[in-house]
């Protein structure tokens, strides 16, 4: 079922920003978002980049000791939201950084927001092509720490963000 909702074109550049890591100087990379929240407007009719709400290289180690309970912390508790999340990680055999498409829908959420932010999801989705991995949650156990980030990515994940799991 397709809502009529638009991703804005804001939302698709800070996709692209995201995507591409083409950052040179120290600069550059410290304003490179590692984590953004996207919300619905007002009136429904468009998918947009939520004010305030985003995670900048630059802020980890200063403003922010964990980027990904940051991330978490984020999220509303009772209104859905979608999200993207730049995350590292180290394999056996490498160190990788992936972008991750979130839908959150908490329980909490009202019926009207979760049916318009569940057939407006594959609006987004297509304007995200190549993300790896796509999540869903309900709670915030799903998604509360590290440990159960790396289970979703699957694979034999040895460290997130830093963090052994």
């Amino acid at each position: 079922m397709a809502s009529g909702v638009t991703v804005t074109d804001e939302v698709i550049r800070v996709f692209n920003d995201m995507k591409v890591r083409k950052c040179s100087s120290q600069e550059e990379i410290k304003k490179r978002k590692k984590a953004v929240l996207f919300c619905l407007s007002d009136d429904k009719k468009y998918i947009i980049l939520e004010a305030g709400k985003e995670i900048l290289v630059g802020d980890i180690g200063e403003t922010v000791d964990d980027p990904y309970k940051t991330f978490i912390s984020m999220l509303p508790k009772d209104d859905c939201r979608y999200a993207l999340y730049d995350v590292c990680y180290d394999t056996h055999e490498t160190r990788k950084e992936d972008l991750v498409f979130l839908f959150w829908a908490p329980d909490s959420a009202s019926l009207k927001s979760k049916m318009i932010y569940a057939s407006s999801k594959d609006a987004i989705k297509k304007k995200f092509p190549g993300v790896k991995h796509e999540l869903q949650a309900n709670n915030i156990e799903d998604i509360r720490d590290h440990r159960e980030l790396a289970a979703k990515l699957g694979g034999q994940i040895l460290k997130v963000e830093g963090k052994i799991v």
